[in-house]
């Protein structure tokens, strides 16, 4: 039964930013507050879940770290990543998701999971950490 629900031919990879994006775009290009999401993925980058971690107002969404890693210990994530809108279009980031990436990074090193990138959705633009060298 566990292998039939784990049809891996199935299973979507995230090998970039442009993979990120279209996983994410269709659940939140029509948003018009805030939302956060974390995708858990195996070593090889396969999708194991994802998981709604904050949702907000019109300019800003709380996330809890703590709550970001419990769902990537639950679902034994060896690899996670970010991704949440800007319902405004604006793809920059703010001071708030600058921290909220660095404080991120630092928590899965401790815990010994790669951490792939941080995407922000405006639309049908997105502004990548990873793809920026930040």
């Amino acid at each position: 039964k566990r292998r039939e629900g784990d049809d891996i031919s199935r299973r979507k990879y995230i090998k970039s930013s442009l993979d990120l994006f279209n996983y994410f775009h269709p659940m939140l290009c029509d948003e018009n507050v805030e939302k956060c999401y974390v995708i858990m993925l195996n070593s090889k980058h396969g999708v194991i879940d994802c998981a709604l971690v904050g949702s907000g107002g019109l300019t800003a969404t709380m996330v809890d770290i703590r709550l970001v890693m419990r769902e990537a210990l639950i679902k034994r994530a060896t690899a996670l990543a970010l991704c949440h809108n800007h319902p405004s279009g604006n793809t920059m980031p703010s001071r708030d998701d600058n921290e909220l990436t660095k404080n991120l990074r630092e928590a899965c090193k401790v815990m010994n999971i790669r951490f792939l990138d941080h995407i922000i959705v405006a639309g049908d633009k997105y502004y990548s950490y990873s793809d920026e060298g930040m």
